[in-house]
This record gives structure tokens, C-alpha cells and sequence, in this order.
């Protein structure tokens, strides 16, 4: 994987992308605000030197537009980053005394054109460009009655005004590159420590094959991505029993399969072409060798559809009326046999009935295989259990082999029961049971299933 394409990488430009935007849009506002409470303090000091320009002509009363120029000149001295100066007849300027930085005065274009602006009578207020310089300026014509009139000008220096602001953006900006910097290095750190497990996840995956997939992910913390290896972790686990469930199915099918197949294979190695007799002994022998082969793969088959998660459909089931439709079916199976209902539960209950069917069938096949007698089918409600039995009167399972009956391919071991077919009848029993939350058993000739008794109120 590409490092501009891994999700830490994204994860880590979608931080700094939004913290970027964030600090711009911060500073910028800023800056913008006090630029334009900058600019409103300019224009409110020349607002002002032209009250207080008025205010010091009136005041002065000078006989002559030169004195009253020069008192102006004087009077209103320029502040720091500020000029001033006089005009008389649009060619002579009065400058204040001492040292000063700005001299607008000494640009012919100005002049003109601060001239040209007033030449109404009118106070006018501008920004200029003078020598490389923004400047913000007012410029006041001055006349005394008699004796000509001139112009006084206020000029402000933009650039030195704004230049705190400016000195300061530029430090937000650097402030703000090496803080992005910062947020760059800690997000790379906590990006990768957060996608850490996922990264495992990804290694482990790709280690892990069918012949070994026994790896787990290590989980740390409780937060989500944990919450996924936790995850990821039982999926592996499920993933595994299902690879050894395939791996014990195709053993012991292999292994069932081997004596049919070895049976009929030796019959007609030794068979007699010319013997009749032997021929049809070795045709009936391999016909039934088949027939067990085919129920064998039946049973496979449908033990398989079980071992997958079983969608059954409860539905509120008669009890006592389903007890008796098994009886019906299963006195099919065998009219050797007796079939009885010695007890049906009065009650209704919630469970799949077809499936409880199949089980309860599957016992009653297995009565009839190995059994003798009566068989007696019960269903009886206990506390909150749901008990179905089936019993004959044959020899039973042996008590050391009663709690393997129920696995794949497992046979009793008493007087022949359970020596005979392929082995998977006791283990679709026990599936269905399973997937009701119940359990099946076995206790001498007495199979019972238990299920939770979940009541349907009548």
C-alpha cells in the first residue's frame, strides 16, 4: 500500500487540512478586524486635525493666509508615522521643524493633486501612493478674508501604522506553521497507534491460511477499534471450528465410506462370472452396500444443513396434538412394533414443529432399527422444560456410550444398538435440539429431547 493512500495518511491530511482552514480563517479574520480598526483610528485623527485646524485659524485671527499657514504649521504638530504641511499660492510649502521621514510635500503629483481635489473649497479626504508609499491624507483649504486662502494637509503613513499588524500576522503565521507542524508529528504518533490494531488485523489475515488458522490478534484497550478485534477475533474462531468440522466431516466420511467401498470391491475381486448363484449373492451384497452408502450421503447432507446457523420458525405449537401426529407417522415406520402415547403435555408451546417432527422421527427410526416391543412416546412439562422421550423395550445403550450416541459416526455399544447404520441419525437429533437451546439424551432405551418450555398464554 502507497503511503498517500493508507488510511493513516488520509487521516493524518484530513487533520492538518481542517486545522489549516481553522487557523487561517482565525488569523485572517483577525487580521482583517484590527486592519480595519487601524484604518478607522487614522481617519478619526484626521477628522480630527480638521476640527482642530478650524478651531486654531479661528483662534489665531492672522492678519494674512502666510500667518495663519504658519500657525497651523506650528500649532499642529504631526505624530509619529504623520506628516504635515502648508501650501501657499500652490507653489510654496511650510513644513514643520526638526527631523521628519515623510515629505509628500516634495512629490510634484501630490501636490497637484491634493490642488486639483480642493480646488471647490471643499475638505477632501484620500490614499495615495507617494515614493513607494501608501498614504492616508486630508487636505484643508485655509482663506482669510482679503488676503488669499492656501491649503493645509494632513498625511498619515499606512504602511507604518499597519506595520505592528503586519509584524504580528507574520508571527501568527509562523506560530501557526510550526503548530501545524507539531499537530502533524502527535497525529502520525496517535493515528498510528489507534489504526495499530488494524494493521495487525491486515498482517495476521494475510498470515493466516487454511492448514493454520489458529492466529489470534492481540486486543488492547476498550475502545472501538478493540471492539473490532474482539470481533475480527471471534469471526477467526468461528472460521476455525467450522475449517476442523469440514476437516472431522471429510475424516470420517472417508473412514465410512472405506468398508463399503473395501466390501464390495473384495466380492468382486472373488466373484464367479460363471457361477450364478455368486453373481446374483455379489449383485444383492453391492446393491445394499450402495443403498447404505446412499443413505449415508443423505445424511451428510442433511446433518450439514444443520451444522450451518439453523433458521428455524417458532411458531405456538399444540403440544399434546403434535405428540400424537408423531405417533401416526412413526406407526408407519414398523407394524412389528407397538406404538403408544402414554403421556401428552396439555399445553402450547413455542418451537418449530416440523423440526421437533424430524427429531422425534429420527429416534422412532432408530427404535425400530434397534428396538423391540412397545414404543412408548412422551411429551411432559417440567418447570420451564419441554421434555419429549421416546422408549422401547430393546436392549439399550450402553451407559459408557451414552454421552458419544449423539456424535457424528458414533455408534452404541450394547447388544448390537447403534452397531448398524451410518451413525448421523443421533447427531441431526442432537442439532435440532441445539437449535431450540435444548439438549438430547439417552438413558438405557429412553431418548429424550429437552427444549425450553416457552407457554403461550391460552
Amino acid at each position: 500500500m502507497k503511503p498517500l493512500r493508507s488510511v493513516r495518511s488520509r487521516i493524518l491530511a484530513s487533520m492538518l487540512a481542517v486545522t489549516a482552514v481553522g487557523m487561517a480563517l482565525a488569523g485572517g479574520t483577525a487580521y482583517l478586524i484590527q486592519r480595519e480598526r487601524t484604518l478607522m483610528q487614522i481617519d478619526e485623527r484626521l477628522s480630527d486635525a480638521v476640527s482642530d485646524a478650524a478651531f486654531i485659524a479661528t483662534d489665531a485671527a492672522s492678519p494674512t493666509i502666510d500667518d495663519a499657514l504658519t500657525v497651523l504649521v506650528q500649532r499642529l504638530r504631526p505624530a509619529s508615522g504623520e506628516a504635515t504641511f502648508a501650501l501657499l499660492d500652490g507653489t510654496r510649502a511650510l513644513v514643520p521643524g526638526g527631523q521628519a521621514q515623510l515629505h509628500p510635500e516634495r512629490d510634484p503629483a501630490f501636490v497637484a493633486r491634493v490642488l486639483l481635489e480642493t480646488s471647490g473649497g471643499d475638505v477632501v479626504r484620500g490614499t495615495a501612493t507617494v515614493a513607494g508609499t501608501a498614504l492616508r491624507y486630508v487636505a484643508i483649504p485655509v482663506a482669510v478674508e482679503g488676503a488669499g486662502s492656501g491649503l493645509f494637509v494632513v498625511v498619515a503613513d499606512l504602511g507604518a501604522a499597519l506595520a505592528p499588524l503586519d509584524d504580528a500576522f507574520r508571527t501568527f503565521a509562523l506560530v501557526a506553521v510550526g503548530a501545524l507542524a507539531a499537530v502533524g508529528v502527535v497525529g502520525w504518533v496517535v493515528a498510528g497507534r489507534l489504526l495499530s490494531p488494524v494493521r495487525r488485523l491486515r498482517e495476521t489475515a494475510a498470515r493466516i491460511t487454511a492448514s493454520d488458522p489458529s492466529e489470534r490478534i492481540e486486543v488492547v484497550g476498550s475502545d472501538d477499534i478493540s471492539e473490532l478485534t474482539v470481533t475480527v477475533n471471534d469471526m477467526l474462531d468461528r472460521l476455525d471450528g467450522a475449517l476442523r468440522g469440514q476437516r472431522r466431516l471429510l475424516d470420517d466420511v472417508g473412514h465410512e465410506l472405506k468398508t463399503p467401498i473395501t466390501i464390495v470391491r473384495g466380492h468382486l475381486e472373488v466373484m464367479s462370472p460363471d457361477d450364478p448363484a455368486d453373481v446374483d449373492a455379489t449383485r444383492d451384497l453391492a446393491l445394499d452396500e450402495l443403498d447404505r452408502m446412499a443413505g449415508l450421503v443423505r445424511d451428510i447432507a442433511e446433518l450439514s444443513d444443520l451444522n450451518r446457523p439453523l433458521r428455524i420458525t417458532p411458531v405456538p405449537t399444540d403440544v399434546a396434538a403434535l405428540t400424537h401426529t408423531v405417533r401416526l407417522k412413526a406407526a408407519a415406520l414398523s407394524s412389528a412394533l407397538t406404538w403408544t402415547v402414554t403421556e401428552a403435555a396439555e399445553a402450547t408451546a413455542v418451537l418449530d414443529p416440523d423440526r421437533v417432527t424430524q427429531a422425534l422421527l429420527q429416534l422412532a427410526a432408530n427404535a425400530v432399527a434397534h428396538g423391540r416391543g412397545e414404543v412408548r412416546i412422551a411429551s411432559t412439562v417440567r418447570d420451564d422444560r419441554l421434555l419429549f422421550t421416546v422408549s422401547d423395550d430393546g436392549a439399550g445403550v450402553d451407559p459408557a456410550a451414552a454421552a458419544a450416541v449423539f456424535e457424528r459416526f458414533a455408534r452404541g455399544g450394547t447388544a448390537g444398538r447403534g452397531a448398524s447404520g451410518s451413525g448421523l441419525g443421533l447427531a441431526i437429533v442432537a442439532a435440532i435440539a441445539a437449535a431450540h437451546g435444548g439438549t438430547a439424551s439417552v438413558e438405557g432405551a429412553t431418548f429424550t429431547l429437552d427444549l425450553p418450555f416457552v407457554e403461550v398464554a391460552p
